[in-house]
């Protein structure tokens, strides 16, 4: 199995035994029939994937076409620094726009926000994406590399809140590491998706700055999985997962972020399990 399938099926099954219910919480969630989307939950988790030796995907279902979508999303918050969904190639967020297709003052217009930053070549105002890119070409040693978009100030302004809110990224012996900061996490509709998107983020960032690719730690604070998601999950965790190392290719050697397009991501080595099919997954609002 992948290190993907493994900390999936470890993460799940400690949240099935020993995990909090929320029931009689008023939770805020709810599913598309209007009742309490409840959930069960533990505190604290962290992940970590050597991206460099293996693409961090499961291999327990189809996530052929998923990842390509992953890749598309983190290109519209990162590239494109884009809170509109008419920039998006799937529907993943149109529950939360508005009629002109907005998610409020989250993810992409944070990191189109400028700031003043103080660089080794004085101060720059520039966005944190470029300040990311510019430390890591020209000052790696720096541990200070680091990005948020969980701003107190604009968060009334927010359709939905940033889950994947904060980012660091750490040089060590030529190799880039990235630390994923998350407060929520939906188990079953999210896991994979974030794990594929910034495993890719991170191929990108080192291939820009001339760097081998490293490891992501994913740190989770409430890890959870939906009431109506739990025979989903049993299903998932019971199937056999594949026994490869899947690569992600990137075939565009540009070492400029703003050149990379979703076509140019191809996962090599990749199976999957056959028997499983979920259907369509209820997601919770």
């Amino acid at each position: 199995m992948t290190e993907a399938d493994k900390n999936f099926i470890e993460t799940c099954k400690e949240i099935l035994n020993n995990g909090y219910s929320s029931e009689g919480t008023n939770v805020r969630t709810r599913w598309e029939d209007g009742t309490e989307a409840n959930y069960i939950s533990i505190v604290g988790v962290t992940n970590k994937y050597d991206v460099g030796k293996e693409f961090p995907i499961i291999t327990l279902r189809n996530n052929t076409n998923t990842v390509k979508k992953a890749i598309d999303e983190i290109l519209w918050i990162w590239q494109k620094k884009s809170n509109n969904v008419n920039d998006l190639n799937s529907h993943i967020w149109d529950q939360w726009a508005d009629d002109n297709g907005s998610i409020g003052k989250a993810y992409g217009y944070q990191l189109a926000k400028k700031y003043d930053f103080k660089t080794k070549n004085g101060i720059k105002n520039i966005d944190q994406v470029d300040y990311v890119l510019d430390l890591l070409k020209n000052d790696s040693s720096s541990r200070r590399i680091m990005t948020n978009i969980f701003n107190f100030e604009d968060l009334k302004d927010m359709n939905l809140e940033p889950c994947a809110y904060g980012t660091q990224w750490l040089v060590k012996e030529g190799k880039l590491h990235l630390i994923l900061n998350q407060r929520s996490q939906d188990m079953l509709a999210a896991n994979g998706w974030n794990t594929m998107q910034y495993a890719a983020l991170l191929c990108m960032f080192a291939q820009c700055s001339g760097l081998e690719v490293g490891t992501l730690t994913h740190n989770i604070g409430d890890c959870h999985i939906y009431d109506r998601h739990i025979p989903l999950i049993k299903k998932l965790i019971e199937a056999e997962p594949k026994d490869i190392h899947p690569k992600l290719v990137i075939k565009n050697n540009t070492k400029n972020f703003y050149e990379f397009k979703v076509e140019d991501f191809e996962i090599q080595g990749y199976d999957y399990n056959k028997e499983i099919k979920l259907g369509k997954i209820p997601v919770a609002i």
